[in-house]
Formats: C-alpha cells, structure tokens, sequence
C-alpha cells in the first residue's frame, strides 16, 4: 500500500493485529469460523477488526445526510483503496509463482524443502490466536537463545526488530558470519536499509522470501515478523536435519520416532497432537540422559506435569531455554506445528553428539553384519567340502576294489551297484560339487566387495582340491567300469573255456578207459599165428586211432593253459585233471610202444591176417574219429558279439554240411567192405568167430553214430538261427540308443555354444538375464527325461553284453560326462550374474554402466571366449580413458589377474572399474566409528559396546577384541583397532 499516503495512524490496539491484508471470501469464512463474527456484519466492521483501517477513520455511525455523504466519500475511498490492495496481492501472487519457478530449478533439495515449509507461512496468514500466542513465546525464546551470547535479548518481537539492529545481531550469531555495518540512523529509511540488509543476507542463503518485505517487518507487522523468523528457523536449525535422506521435516521427525520408539504410551506421528501430553518431551530427554528423568514415574493422565517437568529439565541441565507454556498447549485443541519444530529442533542439535554416536555404531553394525554373514558362508563352505570330501573319499577306494569274483552271475550284480552308483548316488553329489563352486565364487565377490581378504579354506578343502579329488574320483570310476566289462568278457570267456574243456576231457577219458588194461594183457602169447597177426594189425589200428586222439590231447592242455592265464578260479581241478590225462596219455604211449614191440617179436610167426579186417579197420578208425569230431563240433558252444561273427559260424557250417554227401559215400564203403567179408566167408565157407579181431568199431555203431550226427545238423542250425536273431535284435538296440545318444549329443553340443553366446552377448537388465538364465536352465533340465531314456537304452545294452557300437562316436560315459559340464556351466553363467548384481548394487554401478562394461568387454574379446589377453585388456582400459604406464598396467593386471594366468575375465574386469569408481567402507572409518562409541578413548569396553550396538553384535565383538594394552588401558579395556584392521586382513588377529 506504499501508493496511499493515509493521514496519520494513531497506535494501533491489540485487536488491530489480527490482520495486516484483505482476504478473499474463502478467507473471510475462515476468520469467521475462528473469531465468532458472523457475515451480518458491516464492511466497517469487519475491515476495522482485520486492521485495514483504523478504528479513529469511522467516526460513530450517525443518522444525518452530512454523514451520508461523508460514508459516501469513506466508501469510494474504500474501494480506491481496495482496487490498489487487489493488484499488491496479485503482484505478491505473481512473485510466489516465480518463486516456485525458480525453485523448482534450484539444485539444492534441502532449500526446496524448507522454502516448501514456508509457503505453508504464506498459506497460513492466519493464525489461530493460541498457535499466534504459542509462536511469539517459542520464537521469542529462540532467538533469545542466541541474543543472549552476544550479550543482548528481545523482549516484544515485533517491536525489537523493527530497526533491524538486532536480526542484523542475531544472523550474525546464528551464522557466524560477519554482515555489513549497519546505519545507525533513527529515521524510517535507516531501518528499513537495515532490515534490507539483513533480509539480503537471507537471500544469499538460498532463501527466496515471499510476501515478506523489510516495510512490514519497520512497521512492527506481527504476522510478516513472526514469518521472517520461522524462515531463519527453517534455514538455520532446522534444513541441515535429514535422516536417510528424507527432507528437513520429515528427518526431524524420524529422528523423534526413533529416539522414542521404545517408550510406553509415545507414538510421535506428528508436531503438534503427538506432544500434548508431555511423554515425548520426556522421553526424548530419558532415552540421552536417563539420569535427569525418572521416565517411569510420569503419568499419561497428568500433561501438565510432564511438559513442566520437560521444560524445567531442559532448560537447568540441558541449556534449551523453555520456549513453550504447559497451559497453553494442554489448552489448545492443536499445538502449533512450527513452535514444536522449533523446540524440538533444539534437542536434535543439544543430543547432535548421541547422533554421531547413532551414526558410527550404524556404521559398525553394517560391517560386522557383513562379517557375520561371511563367517556363516565360510562354515556352510567347510561343511559342504568336508561331506563332500569324505563321500568321494569314501567311495574311490570301492571303485578301486577289484576283487575278482567266481561267476558272470556274481559280476553282475557288481555292474548293478554300480549302476545304482551313477544313477541315484553320483548325482546329488554332482549338484553339490557345483554348488560348492558356486557358494565359494559368491563369498569371494562378496569378501571383493566388503573390501575383506579373499576366503581360503582349510588345507585340503580348496576347489581345486575339490576337483582334484573328483577328477581322482572319475578316473576310478572310469577305470571301475573297465575293470567290471573286462572281467565279465574274461568270465564269459572262461566258463566257456572250462564247459569245453570238461567237455573235451570227459570224451577223451571215455575212449581212454580200459586202454591200459588192453595194452597190458599177454594173449599174443598163448594165440595162434593168424591170431598173433591179428593181434599185430589191431595194434596198429590202435596206433592210428592214439595218433588221431593226439590233437585232443593237445587241445585239453591248450585249454587248460589258456584258463591259467585267465586266471580261472578254479584253476587246480582243471590242472589236476589235465596232469591226469596227460600222465595217462605218456603211460599209453609207453604202453603202447611196449605191446607193438612184443608183437613184431612174434610177427614172424604169425603169416596170416586178414587183410579185409584190416582194411576195414584202418577205414573205419578215421572216419568214426572224423564223426566223433564232427559231433564235438555241432555240440560246440560258441559266443558271439556281432552280426558278422555269427554269420562266419554259419557260413563254416554250412561248409561242413556240404561235405556230408562226401562222408556218406566213405560211411558206404567201409560198410560195404564188411558186407564183402560176410560174402567171402559165405563163399568159402569160413565160420567167423565174431568180430572184426583189428578194430572194437562195428557197422553197427558206425550207423549209430552217424545217424546221431546227422540229427545233430538240425540242431546246430537251429542254435546258430537264434544266435543270428539275437545278434539282430542286438543291432538294433545299437541302432536305438545311437539315435538317441546322437540326438542328446547334438542338443549338448548345441546348448553348450548357446551358453556361450548366452554369457557374451547378454541383454537387458541383469534382473532380465538371470531370469532369461533359470528359464532357460529349466528348459535344459526339461530335457532330463531323454538322458533318462538313453540311461534306459544303456542299460539293456549292457544286460544284452553288447561291448560296441558302430553306429555312434558316443559313449554313455561321454554324455554322462557332457550333460554335467553343461548343467555346470549353466549354474556358473547364472552365479556370474548373480555375482554381477551383488557387485552391482553393492558398488553403486548403474545398468547403463553394465551395458558399457559389456560393451566394451564384448568388443576386445575377439575370440568370444569370455576372457582376453593382458595386450586387449590394455586396449579396454585405453578405450575408457585410463592413463597407463608400464608400472600402472602391472598393478592393474595383478589385481584382475591375480593367478597371472595372463586372461582377464570379465567378472575380474567390473570388479576392478567398480572398485576404481566407487568408495566402500574402509578399515579407518569403522576404526574412527568405534571411536565415537568410545568417547575419542584409544579404547572401548564391554560395556560400553552393548550400551551402543545390538546384542548379538556386541557380544561378536567383546568375543574377539583383543585387550587393550596401552599406557592408558583401564580394566576391561578392549582393543577396537587391532579388531577394525582385521576386519580388512589389514593385521594377523
């Protein structure tokens, strides 16, 4: 209204402060609701009681026409005046739009929060009488608080800063900065420049002012005054409040939600309702300084005598002026907001030391948290090695156990525990070996991360002591296989060895019984010449047919050897009956030798012998011992392990059978030999005296055996035919499991290359990969039914003997193999970006920085193998802008090759940007937290420790704190540095 120049004003009364501005009609409603005046009253009276014009300008309303006109004059005067405070206010508007304009592009969030504040003053303009009654005793004592360190006080708030001297006073205090001298003039314009100057000061804070300008604060406005020093307030005791980031007020009261959470009957949720009855006050007081309150004495249902006690307390022992009134807040059905907040303001700065106290043993729960964690990791990886280490330990010397057994029978069962071994037990333990892998690599990102000592287990449980063990455990597993199909062909062998043999040897032992008593007896010596010569022409019928039995002989012992070296179990009854037999043979031999000599002695006398038997029998000898053999061989048990074999069997018998014809005309002339003996002794009437005197082989048994071979035939065909059909049947269970072996080969062939791209060229987010990952790991896993199929396939393989396979390159073991190095490498890609998110949120990396790393990662690893060379590693970190030397680049390669394998992977390489960019907690500052809990002592106590920290991790720390030891050590005293550096691997505790 600096446009009008009103006549003099005389002192305003109290009443006159209810109001400086003209309000709107939604206003007006408001200060009726709150002063009782209705909307009868006059446009005098209402514009009197808001203070726009002073009560002296109306006289008393009279009733004469004089005074019409002067109401004339007064009312157009009025509007005149009203049209002017209509445009102040839109221009006040205007500037509160631009204020908000240009807020909203300050980059500072604590300004937007306290200027947020102050414009709910703006909105505010007015106030309750109570809240208006309650701010002037809180901001009066506030800034007292402050005056009176430079040796001054206000007394009536508006009033004492209307020459600006004092606020110049109390900024100065309050910031600790020096303003410009002010001019110590009387007049009007000297305190308005005073005022000027200080409210100039404000806005060099970051402080836009609103509405508040210095002639209102000169013209001792209660409403702008009390507004510039709630402004002051928020800037200066209140904007720097903020817990986990939260804005100035909301921080505050956080702050106060926390310190009394653990109070009965105090549930701050605001600043105005939640304090009325005095608890919160005392509990704030009681949860920093329990000596100065007796807490539990305090009664829910007696505010007043809480918020004194308060008050009293703080103002004695805590140097907080009493800047509130029990009365008026019990009093009021809402507490003033801003007079709390201002209050309460001051117990956050007089405890701000309690806070940094909060602040460091936050700070020590985290590490220790991390610590905990990682020790709990550590035992679980002990654990998890050590089962795993007694089970492999435990099963090698099993799988090395070749203890032979007796029967194929026996050695099958064998085969079947082991298959059970593959199938049920070795599985689990797979999925083991690869979680310990995965569990060891998650520790050791997560130790990188925490900056603590990379983990190394105990002796003997590392992974590569892991791997090695299982490496030594598949050998013999491997080997365990071998060793069982070897011996079962070596069984199958010799049960068909020693059946031959027994056979062989009960056929020879057959035709040797009664020899030794042929060849001893003396009947040459009592015979006739013709018998003597008879006699003679046996012997040499014997003779031929010793002869013929020699290669039998020969082919027992070959046996029998061939069993020895088979290591046949029941090797010493073959020998023992072999040495019988060949024994017997040399004692016939002898024998024989013996009786042809005692016969050529007598030759001489003996002229005739007839030389049809003798023909007869050096005929039939041969082709009974052809027939004999040709049985042996269609009784002859064969084995076979392919289509080719069995077919060579049958080719060879058919040869045999297309020499019968042949054998059947011999069969016919030895017969037809002895049908010409009958014939000539008929003839000349020679009376036979039985049979054939050179050879025991009658026609009879000639036809006998001959009629059994021939029925033999049909047999051998018969057992050859099977033989052919399960060979063919075997050939297509080979045919079956290739093409199934074929197509799990390709889909693990075709899966381990997608991996590979998979784990190169990843996109999305990395919440978007691992989830891509598990997908896909249960796709693969999907696919577990066809190794089980093909397990299946195997199986009947082996059941059927079946030890080869032309149809396939592969092998059971092969894919067993191959499945598992896929199921692990699956797992390891969904642990390395399990690993990337740890590291990620860990370290503050954004997606977008990924993407980059990936990017560039990708571009240098020329062989897409997911790892580079130390030289395209120098070309990457050149590429983002880091400055190498010689020196610098060995550091670097030393951190992300620490094994100088001469690869870096790309874990290795975020790790490492993640560390170069990033700042983590270090050794120092949990050292200088622990500092803070102490009391600035160079050492802490058990005490002292559960006073501050969470029980558990108090008692994790008084467990492994060393004790103190210096000069200044007190009893208990505990070593917090020698702990903190340990904490790192920085020291050997």
């Amino acid at each position: 209204m600096r446009g009008l120049s009103p006549p003099p004003v005389p002192p305003r009364s109290t009443e006159s402060t209810e109001g400086e501005l003209f309000f709107s009609q939604q206003q007006r409603g408001f200060l009726t609701a709150h002063t009782g005046h209705s909307s009868q009253e006059t446009a005098h009276s209402r514009l009197t009681k808001q203070g726009l014009f002073p009560r002296s300008w109306f006289p008393p309303h009279p009733t004469s026409p004089i005074w019409d006109v002067v109401a004339f004059s007064s009312t157009f005067l009025f509007f005149i005046f009203l049209s002017v405070f209509v445009w102040r206010t839109q221009v006040s508007f205007a500037d509160m739009v631009d204020y908000h304009a240009s807020n909203n592009q300050s980059s500072t969030s604590g300004v937007q929060t306290y200027m947020e504040q102050e414009n709910d003053w703006d909105r505010d303009l007015l106030l309750d009488p109570a809240w208006e009654k309650q701010q002037r005793k809180t901001f009066t004592a506030w800034c007292n608080s402050h005056l009176r360190k430079a040796g001054t006080q206000i007394e009536n708030i508006e009033e004492d800063f209307r020459d600006g001297l004092k606020l110049m006073l109390l900024l100065e205090v309050i910031s600790g900065e020096r303003l410009t001298k002010p001019e110590r003039g009387k007049m009007r314009v000297h305190k308005i420049n005073n005022v000027n100057k200080a409210l100039g000061f404000i806005a060099s804070k970051g402080v836009k002012l609103v509405s508040i300008g210095a002639e209102e604060i000169v013209d001792g406005n209660a409403k702008m005054t009390l507004g510039m020093i709630w402004t002051i307030i928020l800037r200066f005791a209140i904007q720097d409040i903020s817990v986990e980031e939260t804005s100035a007020k909301e921080g505050l009261l956080l702050w106060c939600q926390r310190k009394t959470a653990p109070y009965k009957n105090v549930n701050v949720q605001n600043f105005h309702i939640s304090w009325k009855d005095g608890l919160a006050f005392n509990a704030l007081i009681h949860r920093h300084r329990p000596d100065l309150i007796d807490y539990d004495s305090l009664r829910k249902d007696d505010p007043v005598t809480n918020l004194n006690n308060a008050f009293e307390v703080a103002e004695k022992h805590l140097d907080i002026p009493k800047m509130l009134d029990a009365d008026d807040i019990v009093g009021t059905l809402r507490p003033d907001e801003k007079a709390i907040m201002t209050y309460v303001s001051c117990f956050y700065h007089a405890f701000s030391g309690a806070q940094k106290a909060e602040t460091a043993a936050n700070r020590i729960c985290k590490v220790l948290a991390v610590n905990q964690e990682n020790e709990q990791m550590m035992e679980d990886y002990e654990k998890l090695a050590s089962d795993l280490l007694e089970w492999i330990n435990r099963t090698i010397p099993w799988l090395e156990n070749r203890t032979p057994e007796k029967t194929v029978k026996d050695l099958q069962a064998k085969q079947e525990d082991f298959r059970d071994y593959r199938c049920v037990h070795k599985p689990p333990k797979v999925q083991e070996k690869c979680q310990l892998e995965i569990s060891f690599n998650t520790l050791q990102t997560k130790l990188r991360l925490s900056n603590r000592p990379a983990f190394m287990p105990s002796e003997g449980r590392m992974v590569s002591d892991i791997n090695g063990a299982w490496h030594t455990l598949e050998g013999a597993e491997k080997g365990y296989e071998e060793w069982i199909l070897s011996e079962i062909r070596r069984l199958e062998r010799l049960e068909h060895l020693a059946e031959k043999f027994h056979q062989k040897a009960a056929i020879h032992e057959s035709w040797t019984d009664g020899k030794e008593a042929m060849l001893t007896q003396k009947d040459y010596e009592t015979s006739t010449l013709a018998e003597v010569k008879a006699l003679l022409k046996k012997h040499e019928a014997f003779e031929s047919d010793l002869a013929a039995h020699q290669d039998r002989v020969e082919q027992i012992a070959a046996i029998a050897q061939e069993l020895n070296q088979l290591d046949y179990y029941d090797a010493p009854s073959v020998n023992a009956r072999c040495q019988k037999i060949c024994e017997q043979w040399d004692i016939l031999g002898a024998l024989t030798q013996k009786r042809k000599e005692s016969l050529e002695r007598t030759e001489k006398q003996l002229e005739s012998i007839d030389e049809l038997y003798l023909e007869y029998a050096k005929r039939a000898a041969p082709f009974n011992n052809w027939m004999e053999g040709a049985m042996e061989d269609l009784q002859d048990m064969f084995i076979v392990h392919n289509i080719v074999e069995i077919q060579d069997l049958i080719t060879a018998h058919e040869q045999f059978k297309s020499t019968l014809s042949e054998a059947n005309m011999e069969r016919e002339a030895i017969q037809s030999i002895q049908a010409q003996v009958q014939k000539i002794a008929q003839s000349n009437g020679i009376k036979l005296s039985g049979a054939n005197p050179y050879t025991t082989i009658t026609p009879e048994s000639i036809d006998s055996k001959w009629e059994r071979a021939m029925a033999m035939v049909p047999q051998r065909d018969n057992a050859l035919q099977e033989e052919l059909n399960k060979q063919k049947s075997n050939d297509t269970l080979r045919a079956t499991f290739a093409t199934q072996a074929n197509a799990v080969g390709a889909y693990i062939k075709d899966k381990m290359e997608e991996i590979g791209r998979i784990s190169i060229e990843m996109n999305g987010t990395l919440e978007d990969q691992l989830t891509n990952l598990k997908d896909y790991q249960t796709t693969i896993m999907s696919f577990m039914p066809e190794i089980n199929k093909l397990e299946g396939y195997h199986q009947l393989i082996q059941e059927a003997l079946i030890f080869d396979n032309q149809y396939t390159k592969y092998t059971m073991e092969h894919l067993r193999v191959g499945w598992e190095q896929l199921l692990t490498t699956i797992a390891r890609t969904i642990n390395e970006v399990e690993n990337q998110i740890l590291t990620r949120d860990a370290k503050g990396i954004s997606q977008e920085q990924l993407y980059e790393y990936r990017a560039s990662f990708n571009h240098f690893d020329k062989k897409r193998s997911g790892q580079m060379v130390s030289e395209d590693f120098r070309a990457l970190l050149i590429s983002t802008g880091t400055s190498l030397g010689d020196a610098e680049f060995a550091r670097i390669m030393g951190i992300v090759d620490p094994n100088a394998s001469g690869a870096v992977t790309f874990q290795a390489f975020i790790d490492f940007m993640s560390t170069e960019t990033t700042d983590t907690d270090t050794a120092d500052q949990v050292i200088a937290s622990f500092k803070i809990l102490a009391g600035d002592k160079n050492y802490i106590t058990a005490e002292e420790l559960r006073r501050e920290l969470p029980p558990d991790q108090a008692e994790y720390c008084i467990a492994r704190m060393a004790p103190y030891t210096g000069p200044d050590a007190a009893p208990g005293a505990l070593d917090y540095m020698s702990f903190s550096t340990a904490l790192y691997g920085e020291s050997d505790l």
